[in-house]
């Protein structure tokens, strides 16, 4: 027998699906993205970055299906909320997706041919596939929690009224995007602690023992920065009937973003669970346990990123 759902329930199974489906990127394909961006860095010759590339060569192109089934979920149940985010942060999508693809492009010629120049070229191909998107996806979800320029009108059409890539940088998205590289690095240096061996395995452990600690101050600091900022509150909403962003209205006030902790004190584990997993990882890597503190990474990261999604529920 089956079911009836409403509305409502479908709603909330799908804001949860998208969730599972956004964090799943953020910890797959995070490992790539940190290791990329550390790829200049913690590899000091040519035989040492071919090590940290084969470490994410297999399974990279694996790991970006969480990012189109994300976006597909989006589209799925919220498209107005799709085609908003695609049109005003165009300028952002772009550039995420012209450094992505330079990174298959690098995994390919890299190896043509064997000229100094030619390979470190490619680096820092790689290295731009791996920071930008890394940072631009923490800029975009801080200016989902801080709001777009845009109106709808009584047909429902979407006018987008920024100016462009300056309008998305604010100070607060700025920050996230920070907080979003800081939290990937970790990412990609404890896989490569996990993965790697000898000095590789040495210098990742210190850089992701470093990329915890700086995480856990940065999401600190960013829950004293939402305190202080407008978030948004919507009022006459119809939870049972279709979505009509036009029927309800929507208010600003300071330390919204904060508001349903005290509503829902079971949303305290997402960004408990951020904090605990940064600990642990560094922790786990002191004992000299890489896997667990892979683990721990990215319960960190889950964590994270949840918290940008129950700071703002229901309001999307």
């Amino acid at each position: 027998m089956t079911v009836p759902m409403d509305y409502e329930t479908l709603r909330v199974i799908w804001w949860g699906l998208m969730g599972f489906l956004l964090i799943g990127f953020a910890v797959m394909d995070g490992h790539d993205l940190g290791v990329g961006t550390l790829l200049p860095f913690i590899a000091k010759d040519d035989e040492e970055r071919r090590l940290v590339i084969n470490c994410v060569a297999p399974t990279w192109e694996g790991h970006q299906v969480w990012l189109v089934l994300g976006a597909g979920a989006i589209f799925a149940a919220w498209p107005m909320i799709y085609a908003i985010a695609f049109s005003g942060f165009y300028i952002a999508m772009f550039l995420v997706l012209a450094s992505l693809i330079l990174r298959p492009v690098g995994f390919k010629y890299r190896s043509k041919m064997d000229q100094p120049r030619w390979r470190s070229t490619w680096d820092w191909c790689l290295f731009t596939a791996g920071a930008v998107p890394a940072l631009i996806f923490g800029v975009a979800v801080g200016n989902a929690l801080t709001g777009a320029p845009f109106s709808l009108d009584r047909d429902l059409r979407m006018t987008y009224e920024g100016n462009g890539l300056t309008e998305l940088l604010g100070l607060f998205p700025l920050f996230c995007g920070v907080v979003s590289v800081a939290m990937l690095v970790m990412q990609g240096a404890t896989f490569l602690a996990n993965k790697a061996d000898g000095v590789i395995e040495a210098r990742a452990r210190r850089i992701a023992m470093a990329a915890a600690a700086v995480t856990i101050v940065l999401f600190a600091l960013g829950g004293l920065f939402a305190s202080g900022i407008e978030g948004y509150v919507a009022s006459g909403l119809a939870p049972d009937g279709p979505s009509n962003p036009l029927v309800k209205s929507v208010t600003r006030e300071t330390g919204a973003l904060l508001a349903n902790y005290g509503r829902w004190p079971l949303m305290m584990l997402a960004p408990a669970a951020g904090f605990a997993g940064a600990l642990l990882c560094v922790l786990f890597l002191r004992l000299g346990r890489a896997r667990l503190a892979m683990v721990a990474s990215s319960l960190s990261v889950s964590g994270i990123v949840a918290t940008a999604g129950v700071s703002n529920f229901p309001f999307i």
